[in-house]
């Protein structure tokens, strides 16, 4: 019983040492990540929202025509 007392207690100290260096590690990581997220991520989805609400616009309009035109050929 000695023995596998020794063994789980060897396996737990690995998985604690395994977690603390996980641990560690991201919260170095959690600031280039942040920073990576404001200078490249943000500014992509912004970019992206603007040209898309721009092609909107444009399909809007052409349905706006579109529907005059129907407007005015059935009179």
């Amino acid at each position: 019983m000695t023995d596998f007392n020794r063994k789980v207690e060897e396996a737990s100290a690995r998985v604690s040492k395994t977690v603390a260096d996980a641990a560690e590690r991201i919260e170095r990581e959690i600031p280039e990540f942040i920073k990576y997220l404001n200078d490249e991520v943000v500014p992509a989805v912004r970019q992206h929202s603007t040209k898309a609400l721009r092609i909107a616009s444009t399909r809007l309009t052409e349905l706006a025509d579109y529907m005059e035109q129907q407007k005015t050929a059935h009179k």
